[in-house]
């Protein structure tokens, strides 16, 4: 590997898929503000992210509907005008 060009600050944490609540520790130095007891009953870093691969219809097999914040009714209400054409 070349020096000097990768980041210094990789650490010990967790990342958490919010959709379907499974963990996954591994190493990163992705910024955190929360942290969470882990199993070994140390304290890490805690990352949340909407996907995993827990949870993501290409490796599950399933088709999963995951609607954060409501971005389809966020979506219909913005274009709802344009539904209707103009005459």
């Amino acid at each position: 590997m070349k020096a000097g060009i990768h980041p210094e600050n990789y650490r010990t944490v967790v990342f958490k898929d919010i959709s379907c609540d499974e963990m996954i520790l591994t190493r990163s130095c992705a910024p955190s503000r929360e942290t969470i007891k882990w199993e070994d009953g140390n304290e890490y870093p805690l990352v949340k992210c909407e996907i995993s691969s827990f949870s993501h219809p290409f490796f599950t097999g399933k088709m999963k509907f995951v609607d954060t914040a409501g971005r389809i009714d966020k979506f219909n209400k913005k274009f709802a005008k344009f539904s209707l054409g103009k005459k």
